[in-house]
């Protein structure tokens, strides 16, 4: 059909009626929009009110769909051929119709998987219900559109499709695990308890992946990726102290021979526990010491011992990294504790296991050091080597 030629048809013939848009529209029950959009060959009329609308304009279907006046002896040909471009037309229109369908089903499901990722809070299952909800209307748009004769060559396609956007969800689930330290949506079990300092410890079970949430809630909460599945919630190792920056695999950049560098040494310090209350420091050059003002009473956040826990790990960290440091005090707004190099050495068991040919050995130092932060009775035993004040 020729909507151009149609269209300026419908026009003269309204105006040998003497009609104008709004009434001829008045007559079909539609708006004088529609008809100007007839006219102009934008749209083409109905095929429910074609009829109507060859009476209304005193002319014949067939002439309509023509788009032009016809001849009697000429009406049969041209009926034909209308009817072939009806049935086109008719196709057409079906089509694009079924088409826009499946453009709605699929928009709705992109537009709840984006849902799922960025409205639901990362600890509801919803998130999970939602972005599969949402991935099975893509595909079900998908189904929709594909021209294949078979049903389940349709099927198969379509569940390849399933199978592919899934993988891309898993992995920019992973990316939200990784980047922005955030739980999986993507978990068949979440399990939590409480460790041995009394610190909420969340296990995400994935399919290919764990992830534990350590100091859940805390301001010390950091994130353990176990790629490999090697641990459970029963024996992944963990630390009181936030990991991604206290871990000793992030301070060996402040690694150094002297005590002598403030900068170095005073990033050091904001890196280790007890640094987020705010802190001063000075160094003691002739004697390589080092004293650390912080900016909080000790007992003030001292549940499960948690002052005690830091002021040890954070002298082990600054022995093992600054060669020639032999002592630090520690200063509060109720205490001050001093601490030597001879006195972590010579008590401190397994300290010198930190070291492998004089170089720090980092899963040593975990071992030894990081983990043993977890044992209450041992970290209360070797605060005994600290001198308060």
């Amino acid at each position: 059909m020729d909507s151009k030629k149609i269209g300026a048809f419908i026009a003269a013939n309204r105006k040998k009626k003497g009609l104008t848009q709004a009434q001829l529209g008045e007559k079909l029950g539609v708006s004088n929009k529609t008809v100007s959009r007839w006219e102009n060959g934008n749209y083409m009329p109905d095929l429910s009110l074609l009829e109507p609308l060859s009476k209304a304009l005193g002319i014949s279907l067939n002439e309509l769909l023509a788009g032009e006046e016809i001849e009697k002896e000429n009406a049969a040909a041209y009926s034909e051929q209308n009817l072939r471009s009806t049935i086109d037309y008719t196709d057409t229109k079906l089509k694009n119709e079924h088409r826009k369908i499946s453009a709605f089903i699929m928009g709705a499901g992109i537009l709840i998987c984006i849902c799922a990722f960025a409205v639901f809070p990362s600890e509801s299952s919803w998130g999970e219900i939602f972005s599969l909800a949402g991935l099975l209307l893509m595909v079900s748009g998908v189904f929709r559109e594909l021209r294949l004769s078979s049903l389940w060559q349709r099927g198969l396609v379509s569940a390849g499709v399933f199978l592919v956007l899934l993988g891309v969800f898993f992995v920019l689930d992973y990316v939200r695990v990784t980047q922005f330290k955030e739980p999986p949506i993507y978990r068949y079990k979440t399990t939590t308890v409480f460790d041995d300092t009394d610190n909420k410890l969340i296990e995400y079970g994935n399919l290919f992946y764990n992830v534990y949430r350590i100091n859940a809630d805390t301001p010390n909460e950091y994130y353990l990726i176990d790629g490999k599945k090697q641990y459970t919630i029963d024996t992944v190792p963990t630390s009181p102290f936030n990991q991604d920056i206290s871990a000793i695999d992030k301070l060996m950049q402040y690694q150094s021979k002297y005590i002598g560098d403030n900068s170095n040494t005073g990033q050091l310090i904001g890196a280790l526990p007890l640094s987020e209350y705010g802190f001063v420091f000075e160094i003691d050059a002739e004697n390589c010491g080092l004293t650390i003002d912080y900016h909080f009473t000790d007992w003030y956040d001292n549940e499960s011992l948690y002052t005690e826990r830091a002021l040890v790990y954070n002298a082990l960290s600054a022995f093992a990294l600054i060669e020639n440091l032999e002592y630090i005090t520690f200063n509060f707004s109720g205490s001050s504790y001093t601490v030597t190099r001879e006195a972590i050495e010579e008590n401190y068991p397994n300290y010198g296991d930190i070291f492998v040919d004089g170089s720090i050995d980092t899963e040593n130092f975990n071992r030894y050091a990081a983990q043993k932060m977890n044992d209450r009775a041992f970290v209360a035993e070797i605060f005994k080597v600290f001198e308060k004040k």
